[in-house]
């Protein structure tokens, strides 16, 4: 059929780029949540929760023309051990320990001849990398309550399992080498597969954790997967996601949750975040994973959505080398420059991490899980509100809004909400709730980060100011003003109440001015570029908020290995904003600091 022909054409059941459309532009706000035992004690009851937070976050899903086909619900759990080994005996294998081996949810062709060559070359690099394929189970299904188009678009589902080698010191060890494992099938069996018009995608290939999702409403999913009904499954934490596909196309791979978090929201800093993270790989060596690191490369998928590609990150920095809660603080950080009370030993850590690598920045609410530790945290602006619920026996319920799950109120110890920029981090091999202030400080305080800063970080202002340039007046200054294409009106409407007022001047009706690409004037290079903005509406941010949120600040230098922090990491030059003076200008074109090396080029 046509329908299947053209959502078969990408790997995520998305068209190809086509006119003003493209894949990159994927964006999502949904409903979010996760329900956990604080002490890590496993039950059935703790998915039955979930799946009963889930469905009273249909509202914040979304639907089509059928009211039976979502955009998309899921559920990231951990793998319910004595379920599996019950399952695994009647087809006929037994299963290691908890821990020792991984499962592979993977969504494959319906056309039987391709799955089976698909899944014959995913047994094949097993091998290769020295693991052991302990056999397959096709999942069982239910699709009687699915729309049409969920239907026609639902890939056959089948899970692998692989146990690990006994050379495993760690069971990260292991969780690493099923990271190659997928990263190598995607690249060397995924793209060929789709090109033969098959299917091929791991919602989660983990010794430590599962995904069961689809392209469903919320009430749809413990329905279409009877495996989620099943007593013997039993987990300590479990996340929830009920999909909106912001003015995009829902798909069953873009369903939440991904491999390691849930999110409500988007990531507005995307392009550059993609671009910086495909850049800094050359640099990039780690000897947890050794020559392996090429093969996973590159680290983010471009044909995932901005929460897709945020988990493809997420997953490498918690994959060499650090925890995933220091991981999460690199990639959100806190507004920290503007902000008097916060500690100078955390300052300098992310001062310090600014040098290695760009915040990913928008409004979000997102939760993180690795199967032990669970945890949430807000964009610096808190645009996406969350609240949780502690109780009496250990539960902890957090989710986009209050009134997802029936609790007694005498059972309720705390209520809370999570706070921009602050981390909510629960421990359940620990059995606590791990405080904001405890786990940051203990991040901050694994360097002397503030040594590192003050030898190797230089301000702007402390260059020499050699060479200074001095700035044009009369006929030279007219020249240059025609030159770069100032116009009357930005004298006089922009620029003179900016420099008499120190204010920023203020317009109505918009700016009805040509885009560039459309104009029959010549155009500076610079006019060409635009800001790509938030797709959904945000509250505006107060001045005092403001003035602790935003930071025009920005480093210049040579980025060193991201993996692996070394003093030299942040050997940078400091501006306090982007827009420099010709004096300043003249500091940096006569730079005399090791490392650092200014050539001038024409770009006439």
């Amino acid at each position: 059929m046509e329908l299947e022909r053209v959502l078969n054409m990408n790997k995520y059941g998305l068209p190809p780029k086509q006119g003003l459309y493209g894949p990159q532009f994927e964006h999502d706000a949904c409903g979010i949540g996760f329900v956990a035992n604080i002490k890590g004690r496993k039950s059935n009851d703790i998915i039955r929760k979930a799946l009963t937070v889930l469905v009273n976050l249909d509202h914040r899903g979304a639907r089509g023309s059928e009211q039976n086909t979502g955009d998309g619900a899921g559920i990231l759990m951990q793998i319910p051990h004595a379920f599996f080994e019950n399952e695994c005996a009647k087809l006929g294998f037994r299963l290691p320990a908890e821990g020792k081996y991984g499962i592979g949810m993977l969504f494959l062709s319906h056309q039987r001849d391709r799955r089976e060559k698909c899944e014959k070359l995913l047994e094949k690099i097993i091998q290769e990398e020295g693991q052991t394929l302990l056999g397959w189970r096709t999942v069982p299904v239910n699709d009687a309550s699915l729309g049409e188009t969920a239907k026609l678009t639902q890939p056959y589902i089948r899970q692998v399992f692989v146990a690990g080698s006994p050379g495993f010191d760690h069971q990260l060890d292991f969780e690493r080498k099923l990271y190659v494992i997928r990263k190598r099938a995607e690249k060397e069996i995924g793209v060929k597969c789709l090109q033969e018009g098959g299917r091929f995608y791991f919602p989660s290939f983990s010794c430590r954790t599962i995904v069961y999702k689809g392209m469903l409403v919320p009430e749809q999913l413990a329905e279409y997967y009877p495996d989620l009904n099943d007593p013997d499954m039993e987990v300590a934490l479990a996340l929830v996601h009920s999909r909106f596909s912001t003015n995009t196309f829902p798909s069953w791979e873009r369903a939440h949750p991904y491999r390691y978090l849930i999110h409500n929201g988007e990531i507005n800093t995307l392009r550059g975040n993609i671009n910086w993270m495909y850049t800094r790989q050359s640099s990039c060596e780690t000897e947890l994973f050794g020559e392996d690191l090429k093969r996973v490369f590159p680290v983010i998928d471009q044909n995932g959505s901005d929460s897709a590609m945020f988990d493809n990150c997420l997953e490498f920095l918690a994959l060499t080398g650090r925890s995933l809660p220091h991981a999460v603080m690199m990639m959100i950080p806190e507004p920290w420059s503007n902000h008097e009370s916060m500690s100078d030993e955390k300052k300098a850590f992310y001062e310090y991490h600014s040098c290695l690598m760009e915040p990913w920045d928008g409004p979000a609410s997102i939760v993180f899980t690795d199967g032990t530790l669970v945890g949430a945290v807000l964009d610096r602006n808190g645009l996406r509100p969350s609240r949780y619920y502690v109780t009496r026996d250990d539960l902890i319920v957090m989710a986009s809004e209050v009134g997802v799950l029936d609790i007694p109120p005498g059972d309720i110890v705390l209520k809370e909400r999570l706070r921009p920029g602050r981390m909510l981090l629960v421990d359940t091999e620990e059995g606590r709730i791990v405080s904001d202030e405890e786990l940051k400080q203990r991040i901050a305080a694994e360097h002397p980060y503030r040594q590192w800063l003050n030898q190797y970080l230089v301000d702007l202002e402390e260059l020499s100011p050699a060479g200074f340039i001095t700035g044009a007046e009369g006929e030279s200054l007219l020249l240059r003003q025609q030159t770069f294409g100032y116009t009357h009106e930005d004298l006089f409407k922009i620029l003179e109440p900016m420099a008499r007022d120190a204010v920023e001047p203020v317009g109505s009706m918009g700016n009805d001015a040509s885009l560039a690409v459309l104009s029959d004037k010549p155009q500076l290079l610079y006019n060409y570029f635009k800001q790509l903005f938030a797709q959904v509406t945000n509250p505006p941010i107060d001045s005092i908020r403001e003035e602790i949120i935003f930071s025009v600040e920005t480093t210049i230098g040579s980025e060193k290995n991201l993996l692996k922090p070394q003093p030299e990491s942040c050997r940078r030059i400091r501006l306090k904003a982007p827009v420099l003076t010709n004096e300043q200008l003249a500091r940096l074109r006569n730079v005399k600091l090791e490392g650092f090396k200014a050539v001038t080029l024409p770009i006439l």
